[in-house]
């Protein structure tokens, strides 16, 4: 965790400080959802609350924090408390994981007649160093809450909903899995950091025993992995159950399906939990694909060079760099945010069978495929 107490002390407040991101992120998707179909559907939207209708979110904020909260009768009361914080910890976690800007670098400081530093501090929750495992493993834990909700609720529309959710999740998790297994190859590494690094400038590649750059292209990972990151950004709406994957939330089949006798604060957190998978789902895509928080043309040491010259001081100079970065992955993320949006009033939901045969019969398959041609472009690279 750190050194000394104050590098402890940044360490532990980072990881508060991104989850707050994170949960304070939500209202505004809230917001900027109902805006937005409003706009593609030809209606208003929210505008009574405020300009534009931006207070509808205290509006909301209260409503849920003040709604009287119901259990069921016959409901297993351990497993329906639970469930709520089980579906907002994996998103959580996982989000912290995610580098969101370079690291910042603290040059020696005197504070209470002490010298303190010099400190490194990466700008993301905690560094595994295999981050992608660790995603992986901590977001195929989301499920276990929505099951939860299901068998705890005693409701046979909750429970069909969360036996749909794991199906659902089971099936699309393979396929998300596998369509990454491309990527991580040409990459060789499983660290985020790493990742974003090789990403950096010129596309640049092997093939038939040559070196090729290409000056024009960045050497995002959307050019390795075309198929790859169109299967992953596919899965991930189903592991986020969006439409057209929202099938555990069929309302016109299920009510409201696993979270039907939920209210209040804990319907909240459900929703904190699903928007944070798709938060997740966007930052990740962004680093593998898009580049993560580099951007062609923004070198860090001429922008630290810049800041140092505004500011005057390295300490400030390096966070400031930072906050552009984190600036340039926030923007990556908003688009494909805006993205799972705009599906959602686009597509119609699929039919559950549909939506199985999809998962097993197309997208795994063409996973493997992706996995197997990548292989072997590389062997062919590298001869």
């Amino acid at each position: 965790m750190g050194k000394d107490v104050f590098e402890v002390t940044v360490n532990i407040l980072k990881m508060f400080v991104i989850f707050l991101m994170m949960v304070q992120a939500v209202p505004i998707l809230v917001w900027l959802e109902r805006r937005g179909s409003a706009f593609i559907q030809n209606r208003l939207g929210p505008n009574r609350i405020g300009p534009l209708g931006l207070l509808q979110l205290l509006a909301d904020a209260v409503k849920f924090l003040f709604k009287q909260s119901f259990v069921p009768e016959k409901s297993v009361a351990p497993l329906y408390y639970f469930a709520p914080v089980m579906a907002l910890i994996p998103g959580a976690l996982a989000f912290n994981s995610i580098p969101l800007s370079i690291p910042i670098n603290i040059q020696p400081f005197e504070m209470a007649g002490q010298t303190w530093g010099p400190y490194t501090f990466a700008f993301q929750g905690y560094d595994l160093g295999i981050g992608i495992v660790f995603i992986l493993g901590i977001s195929s834990l989301a499920v276990y809450g929505l099951m939860m909700a299901g068998w705890g609720s005693s409701n046979k529309y909750s429970l069909m909903g969360a036996v749909r959710a794991t199906a659902q999740a089971i099936s699309y998790e393979l396929a998300l899995s596998l369509s990454l297994v491309g990527i991580l190859m040409v990459y060789g590494t499983f660290s985020f950091r790493e990742i974003v690094d090789i990403q950096t400038g010129p596309l640049t590649f092997k093939a038939f025993g040559g070196e090729h750059i290409v000056s024009w292209l960045p050497n995002w990972g959307i050019f390795f992995q075309p198929l790859g990151a169109l299967i992953f950004f596919a899965a991930t709406f189903a592991e986020a159950n969006r439409l057209p994957f929202d099938l555990p939330e069929a309302e016109g089949e299920l009510v409201a399906g696993f979270h039907t006798e939920y209210a209040g604060f804990n319907l909240l957190l459900f929703y904190i939990g699903e928007y944070g998978h798709m938060m997740v789902a966007s930052a990740l895509l962004a680093t593998f694909y898009f580049g993560g928080y580099s951007f062609p043309g923004l070198n860090p040491a001429d922008v630290l060079t810049y800041m140092q010259s505004v500011t005057g001081g390295a300490n400030s100079a390096s966070i400031l760099t930072a906050v552009v970065f984190h600036l340039v992955l926030l923007a990556k993320v908003a688009i494909f945010l805006w993205i799972f949006i705009h599906v959602r009033w686009t597509l119609p939901r699929f039919r559950y069978d549909h939506l199985m045969s999809l998962g097993w019969k197309t997208m795994l398959p063409w996973a493997l495929a992706n996995a197997c041609f990548t292989a072997i472009w590389m062997w062919l690279g590298h001869r």
